[in-house]
């Protein structure tokens, strides 16, 4: 692992600010690229939404842990301390409910009093405090799909870019601390197609069954008009090299232990195997109060 002082980018005194709907989400969206900078030496914070309480038991090995049944939610908080640890950043609980992904047809209502419920200024605050606190140069968070439809995916996004623009401003959210204005607003691109067409490719080659075929496929499938489905309204503009520290993603991912399955999805290619393929994670810059050019290979460009 490299030190602040021989990593490329030394970032001493800088903050990111990572804002993610359930535990889980933040070791299978930025982990490694929030790694990389703890050991640049900035401060990197993940603020967590919800509890994650309507959740699974997603790993078939923890259907007989009795704690996975009784208290999922307690259990999950320990399991999001431990991928903190692993990646070495700090952590805030929001405070919120999740809402569950509903499913059938028609779809169900949400819970009453979940977090996709909330109006928008209450579900906002306790955002707008910790920005202020904690006094970020970078935030992060999800597009307006929320990465993919998940209603706490989503709601994720309104109070992010809700936070992002108000908590600069003295006569927004009083009673929240002093204002603090971010200087840049990322979105993370974990689903960036070309990184699976690269590591399907990849699998491929090593003689290995890909397990991103179908959703490669689905990308591709013409609609019944004949056409391929829209690209993303946020093209990748920053990769951030970040392979050295795969390993912690990988760790913190296995720390959810009820959530992520061993040898599973996110393991499919080896650490070695995407190193070579795809030794990035991907964001698109939404706004930006510093001078920047895009591409980007730093989240801190213009901030320096």
């Amino acid at each position: 692992m490299s030190s602040p002082q021989n990593h490329p980018f030394p970032a001493a005194g800088l903050r990111l600010l990572a804002v993610h709907a359930h535990p889980d989400d933040e070791s299978s969206k930025g982990a490694a690229m929030m790694s990389s900078y703890v050991a640049a030496g900035a401060d990197v914070m993940v603020a967590t939404c919800t509890g994650g309480e309507r959740g699974d038991i997603l790993n078939s090995a923890m259907l007989s842990e009795p704690h996975a049944h009784w208290d999922l939610p307690g259990l999950r908080r320990i399991e999001m301390a431990d991928a903190a640890r692993e990646l070495g950043v700090q952590h805030r609980w929001l405070g919120f409910t999740d809402s569950g992904l509903p499913e059938g047809d028609p779809l169900p209502d949400l819970p009453w009093g979940c977090f996709a419920l909330q109006p928008l200024e209450r579900a906002t605050a306790p955002l707008v405090r910790l920005i202020r606190e904690f006094r970020p140069h970078v935030i992060i968070s999800y597009d307006e799909n929320g990465g993919y439809p998940h209603p706490d995916h989503i709601m994720a996004h309104k109070v992010t870019v809700e936070a992002y623009h108000a908590a600069g401003e003295a006569g927004k959210y009083p009673g929240t601390g002093e204002p603090w204005t971010p200087s840049k607003l990322y979105y993370d691109r974990a689903f960036n197609p070309e990184r699976f067409k690269a590591l399907h490719l990849a699998l491929e080659e090593s003689g290995i069954k890909s397990p991103f075929a179908e959703r490669i496929a689905a990308w591709l499938e013409e609609d019944a008009e004949g056409h391929t489905p829209p690209a993303s309204l946020h093209p990748t503009t920053t990769q951030i090299e970040c392979g050295d520290f795969f390993e912690n993603r990988e760790r913190a991912l296995l720390a959810h232990r009820t959530q992520i399955e061993p040898g599973g999805f996110f393991f499919a290619a080896t650490n070695d195997m995407q190193r070579k393929a795809w030794p990035w994670e991907d964001y698109s810059l939404i706004d930006s109060r510093v001078e920047t050019t895009v591409p980007e290979t730093d989240l801190f460009a213009g901030i320096r």
